[in-house]
């Protein structure tokens, strides 16, 4: 049996690529504008919320019971997600006190800011003194950020799936994987091809996972300063660019493919892949192919990885969650070639990722990845 793999011959492959890149800045994009809200009054309780966060959905549960205890006590809630004006405040805001990123829930009360908020037991007291302008209110306001990111439970997961998803629908790591496959289903041996295809597979996970790992820790150890968040951003719209400008002048210009030169060197190591006689030498010599694959198509998709850990770090989680949110994006990663080497096994076909293939592969990603940079720079807030 023979297939043949072209994206842009393929409508429900291609709207399907275009709803998971809608689905990604979804989830991230702000709901449309409403009429802004009143400004507070002076002796409110200002409280910046948005819809979907379950921390905010808490506080106010508990603000509730508290205004019913507290008949003179006025709570004013800003919708950040639905009122520009009050987006822009909570920014100023948060600039001014130290606590960056922004977060929500966010209280204000007598010049205190109070971020975050976990249950009535942990988090009430604090409220409480900030109602009352105590010290204690401060201090919380200073350094209370523990479950503000209202993407942390509810957000999060989807973000993190949707965007290692869209990061493995990239030409440079499929291409290989499809001439391997190619190759593979010539021997007509299908424990083989999953085995060898599948080891692929794991080993390129497990090296984007690594290299991921170090973003994390480089961007936990210096920060998420403002210069580095906007040059973040720009690096990602620059490569989102290259990969539009692929589209329609593939291969002519600046271009970020796997290099003519490195090919030989590809083909080569796929040759000792399939003249292994024995099949564990076989799964080692794919293993280092597929390391060595990486490497070269590092900078393909690179803005994906750095800007999912850069929104990963802002999140007040503990180090154990941040490796599993890393492990989560690597499951979306592979799922496309765990995908395909699937369908490979299962039908000995012959699939080949045509030129137009890679081109329409190129632009979804490069507009995601550009959209994705402009956000950083100047909505940041709406990717937390």
């Amino acid at each position: 049996m023979s297939m043949r793999f072209s994206l842009a011959s393929s409508h429900a492959a291609g709207a399907w690529l275009a709803a998971l890149a809608a689905l990604l800045l979804g989830l991230a994009w702000p709901a449309p504008t409403s009429q802004a809200q009143a400004p507070a009054p002076a002796a409110a309780l200002t409280v910046y919320v948005r819809a979907g966060c379950p921390h905010c959905a808490d506080a106010k549960a508990y603000l509730a019971d508290l205004v019913r205890e507290r008949p003179g006590l006025v709570v004013v809630y800003r919708e950040v997600d639905r009122d520009p004006a009050a987006r822009e405040e909570l920014f100023t805001l948060s600039q001014a006190v130290g606590a960056w990123p922004p977060g929500v829930p966010t209280f204000v009360a007598n010049g205190r800011v109070l971020v975050g908020f976990d249950s009535a037991q942990t988090s009430g007291h604090h409220v409480l003194a900030l109602i009352g302008g105590t010290e204690a209110g401060a201090r919380a306001g200073a350094t209370g950020l523990a479950g503000s990111l209202s993407a942390t439970e509810m957000g999060l997961p989807l973000f993190t799936l949707a965007m290692g998803l869209l990061d493995g629908f990239n030409p440079c790591a499929m291409w290989v994987l499809l001439f391997l496959l190619s190759l593979l289903v010539r021997l007509n041996d299908r424990r083989r091809m999953a085995l060898v295809a599948g080891t692929f597979v794991v080993a390129s996970g497990a090296v984007y996972f690594a290299f991921m790992a170090a973003w994390l820790n480089v961007f936990l150890l210096v920060g998420m300063s403002a210069a580095l968040r906007i040059g973040l951003g720009a690096v990602a719209a620059a490569i989102g660019l290259v990969n539009v400008k692929d589209f329609f002048a593939f291969g002519r210009g600046v271009s970020l493919s796997i290099p003519e030169s490195a090919k030989p060197g590809i083909y080569a190591r796929v040759r000792a892949v399939l003249n292994a006689e024995a099949l564990p030498a076989s799964m080692a010599a794919v293993a280092v192919l597929a390391v060595a694959v990486n490497f070269v198509e590092l900078l393909c998709t690179a803005g994906f990885p750095a800007i999912y850990t850069a929104v990963l770090v802002q999140h007040d989680l503990p180090p154990l969650a941040h490796y599993a949110y890393l492990l989560l994006y690597i499951v979306g990663y592979v799922a496309d070639d765990a995908l395909m080497v699937t369908i490979a096994v299962v039908t000995l076909g012959n699939r080949k990722l045509t030129e137009r293939g890679g081109r329409w592969l190129k632009l979804v990603s490069g507009v995601a990845m550009l959209a994705l940079g402009v956000v950083m720079i100047v909505r940041p807030e709406w990717l937390v």
